[in-house]
């Protein structure tokens, strides 16, 4: 397989064609935070917080590093002043679904980039839940038992997760999307399914 050149803050990485940014940092050993992202599972690219901004031909932009592939000659940079204050407000508007006592990566990410976790909870637009809507669980959810146990139901702010109307039983026997969460809203798994019906 065809290797592209490209740098990731200053450092010269090689990389295979159709390999993603995030994919490349990870091998060469520079670490972007990641939430909605897995590796046993295809890029999603809806948490935003593996932003990370990019130059070619002297222009730049920001992009989920999770689902932009390598290009040759790339210039990607994972920690600048602008990313981390992107990384602020993605953690900081998480919060308004996940609430402020909110656990798992979440929490040790908010601490790391300084995120206030109830500058937008404060404003009581929904119940807290301890769930980013990162999908994981979802995800997993479809790969694990190939029948949906869980889902999204809802839109907007009325958006959540919740256990599909006659799939308890499924849900009673598989424990994938505990270990996905990475906000400690599924604590537990097997009889007590964590999920209500919709």
């Amino acid at each position: 397989m065809k290797e592209v050149t490209l740098e990731i803050d200053g450092k010269v990485v090689r990389a295979k064609e159709g390999m993603t940014i995030l994919q490349a940092a990870k091998e060469a050993g520079i670490e972007i935070p990641t939430l909605c992202y897995h590796e046993e599972m295809e890029p999603y690219g809806v948490c935003r917080i593996c932003v990370v901004e990019i130059e070619r031909g002297g222009r730049s932009r920001t992009v989920a590093s999770c689902c932009y592939p390598v290009e040759e000659g790339l210039k990607v940079r994972t920690r600048t002043p602008k990313i981390e204050r992107v990384r602020k407000t993605i953690l900081e508007l998480a919060a308004i679904t996940a609430g402020e006592d909110v656990g798992g990566e979440v929490r040790a990410l908010a601490f790391q980039y300084g995120a206030n976790l109830s500058r937008f909870v404060s404003l009581g637009l929904v119940e807290p839940s301890k769930c980013i809507l990162c999908g994981l669980c979802v995800r997993r959810c479809i790969e694990a038992q190939w029948d949906n146990a869980i889902d999204f139901v809802g839109r907007g702010v009325g958006r959540r997760v919740a256990l599909m109307p006659g799939k308890e039983e499924a849900c009673k026997t598989c424990s994938y999307c505990y270990r996905v969460c990475p906000t400690g809203r599924i604590t537990s798994f097997g009889p007590n399914p964590p999920f209500s019906p919709p």
